[in-house]
């Protein structure tokens, strides 16, 4: 059984997924946030440094949704449009966790929705 996650606090999914799903193991898989501002829908101005913070946030409020915070986050992945901002996306991620630490994966591709520089997604545990 799945139940599906869902807040305003984070921008809507506008495709066929959800924001997130609770599997009956009480594992949460949010799908990858990108830096939409929920309030306007757009993306954040500013650089990586300000969309990983909107896409933590949003990450972040889906999980207070489930009733989670960051400290149950068990994996990360991070998905960057360019390799080279890995270390000012890892200063702003820093300030999301502490340890431990979750696992993670960062890894850059081509390129993501709306133009992002970086969407984040994350599994975590009740």
């Amino acid at each position: 059984m799945k139940k599906v996650i869902r807040t305003p606090q984070a921008p809507a999914a506008i495709g066929p997924y959800s924001q997130a799903i609770q599997t009956i193991g009480n594992l949460v898989f949010t799908s990858g946030q990108i830096p939409i501002d929920p309030a306007t829908g757009t993306l954040v101005d500013g650089g990586i440094m300000e969309q990983t913070r909107q896409s933590l946030m949003n990450v972040q409020a889906i999980l207070k949704e489930a009733g989670l915070t960051m400290g149950n986050v068990a994996k990360t992945t991070v998905f960057m449009a360019d390799m080279n901002d890995f270390a000012n996306m890892n200063a702003v991620y820093a300030e999301f966790f502490t340890e431990p630490y979750p696992a993670r994966s960062a890894v850059a591709v081509k390129s993501l929705p709306k133009g992002a520089l970086v969407e984040i997604e994350v599994v975590a545990e009740r």
